[in-house]
């Protein structure tokens, strides 16, 4: 993205703020009357053209003023990004007590994350996808029975009872639980490949089912999508924006709030290496970026927030492309490190 004089960037900054205020296009006189710009209405209009034919403003109408474009919006909210220690807002005050349970406390989020922003909101629970696998223990509790355990980054242990045939010797145990922990532990679920599923079930030869059964107990405890709570809250303040309360548009983003299919392909996207995040954890969707199809006349704002050795769940705001990115944004931030605050172990708990 070029680089704009300090002139057109605290323009295009006039044209943005009135733009999330009032909704309406603005025009060259509005701006003028920034004090701090000093500017003539000519002037202002010559750089606003200039703006126009770089992509960062659009007129909607002949006779209109302007509104920013989606370039428009994506330079004003990576200089957000780039601003350090944002104050601590009244967040915290809004949070409930640490001894509270987490569904309780993430569905209370949601719920006042929607009543401060006034948009549409989400959180995801904690989620164990990307956790490494520690240590892998079989062990023979009755003649035709083990006990198999798996204990994964976060100390989440998922035990499972195992059939056999018949009774395996401490020679074969040892055996097996040397192959498990040699070949898996370090590894997260998308490290565990079919070829090494298939060189494992070779190398423990008649003892393979043993080996399946540990596989589906790993994927039991990383857990799946279909498993994955969302709590949701706000949808209808979408209405309360005249761009998105069309009854297709609303109807559309009223869906995807119901279908928990379209929520999970923000965490997806947030979960993974690329997006328009600057490492900060908070990813910033404008119209097309959104991995959601029908949030795509939106804005959409996620954070992740990281709880014990990994343990991650994501929060996410969608509102109009003109949504306050600035107070979006320290709500997330101020969010991120209460969440991190109450719930990872050992955080204050007596």
């Amino acid at each position: 993205m070029e680089e704009l004089s300090e002139r057109k960037e605290k323009i295009l900054y006039a044209v943005i703020q009135n733009y999330l205020e009032t909704g309406e296009p603005v025009g060259s006189r509005t701006i003028s009357k920034y004090s701090d710009l000093n500017l003539s209405s000519a002037t202002i209009r010559n750089e606003m053209s200039d703006l126009e034919e770089l992509g960062y403003i659009v007129q909607p109408h002949t006779s209109a003023g302007r509104i920013p474009s989606d370039k428009g919006y994506r330079f004003y909210v990576d200089k957000l990004m780039e601003e350090k220690d944002q104050e601590i807002s009244d967040m915290q005050n809004l949070m409930i007590q640490k001894t509270e349970k987490m569904e309780k406390v993430l569905k209370q989020v949601v719920k006042v994350l929607a009543n401060n922003t006034q948009y549409a909101t989400m959180i995801s629970a904690p989620s164990v996808v990307k956790n490494r696998i520690k240590f892998i223990q079989l062990s023979a509790v009755q003649d035709n029975q083990v006990l198999s355990v798996v204990v994964m980054d976060g100390n989440i242990v998922r035990n499972k009872i195992i059939a056999v045939d018949e009774p395996l010797d401490n020679e074969t145990m040892l055996k097996l639980n040397m192959l498990l922990n040699t070949n898996l532990n370090g590894l997260t679920v998308a490290d565990i490949n079919l070829g090494l599923i298939t060189k494992l079930k070779e190398q423990a030869g008649i003892h393979e089912s043993i080996i399946s059964q540990v596989m589906d107990s790993i994927a039991e405890t990383i857990g799946d999508d279909e498993g994955l709570e969302i709590y949701t809250s706000g949808a209808t303040n979408i209405f309360k924006y005249p761009e998105l309360s069309d009854s297709g548009k609303a109807s559309e983003l009223i869906s995807a709030f119901e279908e928990k299919d379209a929520l999970l392909d923000l965490i997806v996207d947030n979960d993974s290496e690329e997006g328009n995040g600057t490492g900060t954890g908070i990813q910033v969707y404008i119209g097309d970026e959104s991995p959601v199809a029908s949030m795509r006349d939106c804005s959409v704002v996620t954070a992740k927030y990281e709880l014990d050795e990994g343990v991650t769940g994501t929060v996410a705001i969608i509102g109009p492309k003109r949504m306050d990115y600035k107070r979006v944004m320290t709500n997330l931030k101020n969010l991120k490190k209460e969440l991190e605050s109450i719930m990872k172990p050992g955080s204050g708990d007596s």
